[in-house]
């Protein structure tokens, strides 16, 4: 046998150079932009009541004051995704969250709504940049399934923690000094965290076979045309969703965004079957992975039930009760504390099958969704129903997020970590964008025949619908889960795992491919 060849610095495994101090000091860089993606969301549902005085904002305005970043960092995760896994993610999450911190202090001295409303669209593509790179960069430190299982747990157990942290910060911030801190906190914690990740972040983690390659050809390795179809269709259909209850559904207005939407998602899908597999944002063969396409559906759910739990009871509690900020951010604490508790068991998916975990998780949440939808509306109604859907609700979603999170990584190779992470994200943020809109929608119908915002109706009718959602994704996973493909390797690149219709000519050429060069490989491997 010919002697090894000597790894090249993309396949020599860095993890046991790094000291494991270094690896937790890594995991806490990665976790705090988490925890300010997550932060910046939710903060604003404390600070939308004041701003909507301040800057004199209607209520569709405030809505897109929040779906602004959500649907920009939906459609760049994709492009940014792929970033990450062929150029150097160390630039990508550094320059992320450096760029995200300087927009958020740059938010903090607009007071006025359209300017508002384009530095939040830019803050959620400097987001995108930040999440996908440093899942990348995540998954190179800790490779161990079992550590890496824990590490994306609490990984993305921050996000849920900050979600409601996040909260009761931007609370006291407009209680006791202004919204504009909000933002400005954002930018004191970012951007010295970005001086430090320079310096902090090993650059041998980021090298991979991918992001080897000549700069030109991984330039032209990007989905642009895509990435631009899916971003203003995203934009077209949120607003014809959001301007619906206001023009009405059979207005032009509404009718012409709506379609000309779809019609894109449309395209943009059929777009992505007819390049190559290497270029594509959401590469076809990727929903041929197993459970993938599953799990994406119910990554739509978690950040959709938490934004609106948060929406729906900070209008009722400020406006209708006439709660401070401070005073509600407090009664949201029980989200916090179960999401919290929650985020460590990343570990159960290598014990029990994630298929069991999730739907645990999603029988709590459709409980917890029940009783939000039998009382609420009144302030006697929190002990006896709200303290215990909270609790129970946040947990439920925390382990259908954590081990969502957790199971698509381990269906899809390890080479694309940072596409995987873009998609997981997206889904997640593409659930809360959209779903903001219908509930916003919902809610204002029935209300206009119902009594008005005053009356619980409208946000009884968006629990109930919220539980139909819920009842689906039940008994989704209940039937398409594969339980066959857990606890097994990670599928190789380009490898779906089983046999499976190739959905391009690309695909079978790329597959042949590399079929040659393992031949070849074999040959020269052969005793003599």
């Amino acid at each position: 046998m010919p002697p090894p060849q000597p790894r090249t610095p993309a396949e020599t495994p860095v993890h046991h150079e790094l000291s494991l101090t270094r690896r937790l000091i890594l995991l806490f860089m990665f976790c705090l932009a988490q925890f300010l993606d997550a932060f910046s969301n939710s903060a604003l549902f404390s600070a939308i009541p004041v701003l909507e005085v301040s800057m004199g904002m209607t209520e569709s305005q405030s809505t897109w004051i929040m779906s602004a970043s959500q649907l920009t960092f939906v459609s760049f995760l994709l492009v940014s995704g792929r970033i990450s896994d062929v150029y150097n993610p160390k630039t990508g999450f550094v320059g992320g969250v450096f760029g995200f911190g300087v927009i958020s202090l740059c938010a903090g001295f607009v007071d006025d709504t359209i300017p508002l409303i384009i530095l939040r669209a830019l803050t959620g593509i400097a987001s995108a940049m930040t999440i996908p790179s440093a899942l990348a960069l995540l998954v190179n430190v800790f490779p161990e399934p079992l550590e890496q299982a824990r590490a994306i747990g609490i990984f993305g157990g921050c996000a849920s923690v900050a979600s409601s942290l996040g909260f009761l910060i931007a609370a006291m911030f407009v209680q006791w000094a202004s919204y504009h801190w909000v933002f400005w906190f954002v930018a004191i914690v970012a951007v010295p965290a970005a001086l430090a990740c320079a310096f902090i972040i090993p650059p041998e983690i980021a090298n991979t076979k991918d992001n080897l390659e000549h700069a030109a050809a991984k330039w032209k390795s990007l989905d642009l045309l895509g990435v631009t179809i899916l971003t203003v269709a995203l934009i077209l259909f949120n607003f014809a969703v959001t301007s619906g209850p206001t023009d009405g559904w059979a207005s032009a207005a509404v009718l012409v965004p709506l379609i000309i939407s779809i019609m894109m998602v449309i395209g943009f899908f059929y777009w992505e079957t007819r390049i190559h597999v290497n270029i594509a944002a959401i590469p076809p063969r990727t929903w041929f992975y197993p459970n993938f396409s599953i799990l994406f559906a119910v990554a739509l759910l978690p950040f959709f039930w938490l934004f609106t739990v948060f929406l729906i009871f900070t209008t009722l509690w400020q406006n209708v009760f006439e709660w401070s900020a401070i005073s509600s951010a407090v009664h949201m604490l029980p989200i916090g504390v179960a999401a919290f508790v929650m985020s460590f068991t990343g570990s159960l998916s290598r014990i029990f099958s994630p298929k069991w975990i999730i739907l645990t998780g999603l029988s709590f949440c459709m409980v917890a969704t029940v009783l939000m939808a039998l009382g609420g509306g009144k302030p006697e109604d929190y002990w006896p129903y709200i303290f215990p859907a909270f609790s129970l609700g946040s947990a439920g979603i925390m382990l259908t997020y954590t081990h969502t999170n957790i199971a698509i990584f381990q269906a899809a190779p390890s080479s694309m970590a940072g596409t995987v992470g873009a998609i997981f994200n997206g889904a997640l943020l593409f659930g809360s964008a959209i779903g903001l809109a219908v509930i916003s929608s919902i809610e204002t119908s029935v209300e206009a025949n119902h009594g008005g915002s005053h009356e619980y109706k409208g946000r009884a009718a968006v629990f109930w619908f919220l539980l139909a959602v819920i009842s689906i994704l039940f008994i989704s996973v209940s039937i398409f889960y594969d339980r066959s493909t857990d606890h097994t390797p990670q599928p190789e690149h380009g490898d779906p795992g089983h046999p499976a219709p190739r959905s391009t000519d690309s695909d079978t050429k790329l597959d042949d491919a590399n079929v040659t060069m393992i031949k070849k490989a074999d040959l020269v491997n052969l005793p003599a």
